[in-house]
């Protein structure tokens, strides 16, 4: 069995968190090491999923209710001029927690020079 993630704990109550949004399905947090003036975590409570790599066609259902959530909270928090929404698959890929989760960036202009930032 995998060791408990810091974002089970989270969605446990077991660590404090800023939420943005919660539903019985998906937990939207604000980053405690923001990349960006806005920068929001939004993780599915449903279900544990590794990384994008661990998808299976039935987690199409929740993998779309990251991006619709997203799309909601970004309406809700007045970010109409745009945001960039980022998931980062596998240690290389700058994944640190193994634990699926969509990145929301906000409140800067993103062009090619933020790629990674």
């Amino acid at each position: 069995m995998s060791e408990v993630t810091v974002f089970e704990k989270i969605i446990a109550g077991e660590i404090p968190c800023e939420k943005v949004y919660e539903s019985d399905r998906v937990l939207v947090i604000r980053d405690i090491a923001p990349q960006a003036p806005t920068h929001l975590l939004i993780i599915p409570k449903s279900k544990r999923i590794d990384s994008v790599d661990h998808l299976v066609d039935e987690d199409c259902e929740i993998v779309g209710e990251l991006f619709l959530t997203a799309r909601d909270v970004a309406k809700k928090v007045g970010l109409g001029s745009g945001y960039r929404l980022v998931m980062n698959v596998g240690r290389d890929g700058g994944q640190t927690v193994p634990y699926m989760h969509l990145h929301l960036l906000a409140g800067k202009k993103m062009d090619e020079s933020t790629i990674g930032e």
